[in-house]
């Protein structure tokens, strides 16, 4: 086993969150208790702790490309095709996005696919994936 990496976030509800994360972004539940549920997201292990007081507050955003990029967020770099398939799955859904799906740097060194959208607690999820994966820390 590789090294991982384990992140906590707060949710508002834990049901919501395990529909969520199980049903629709296709993550393998962990352990849970009443305050608490984990998830295996994609390899690396991510916990969600209900404190719906941890969102009383409007999350930042930084203009990137033009767009509003809120500034707390997570998420997973998949392989090209991975990306696309989470892409139609969350369009199927019925996903908001907050950034719709693009590529960015389209031709040049990073060419990346993005999307950004929230999952039921309001907490804003990255995902993309590089055209070239070996690019990924290019300059």
């Amino acid at each position: 086993m590789g090294t991982i990496f384990h992140l906590a976030y707060p949710v508002k509800d834990k049901e919501q969150t395990r529909r969520f994360y199980a049903d629709v972004i296709g993550c393998e539940q962990g352990r849970e208790a009443e305050t608490w549920i984990d998830f295996d997201f994609y390899g690396h292990q991510v916990s969600f702790h209900v404190k719906p007081e941890a969102f009383r507050t409007t999350e930042p955003t930084n203009a990137v490309d033009g767009k509003d990029v809120p500034v707390r967020h997570f998420g997973a770099v998949l392989d090209w095709e991975a990306w696309h398939a989470l892409r139609d799955r969350l369009i199927a859904a019925g996903i908001d996005f907050i950034i719709d799906p693009y590529i960015r740097f389209k031709g040049e060194t990073g060419e990346q696919a993005t999307m950004f959208f929230l999952d039921p607690s309001g907490n804003a999820l990255e995902f993309k994936s590089f055209k070239d994966p070996g690019r990924i820390f290019a300059a």
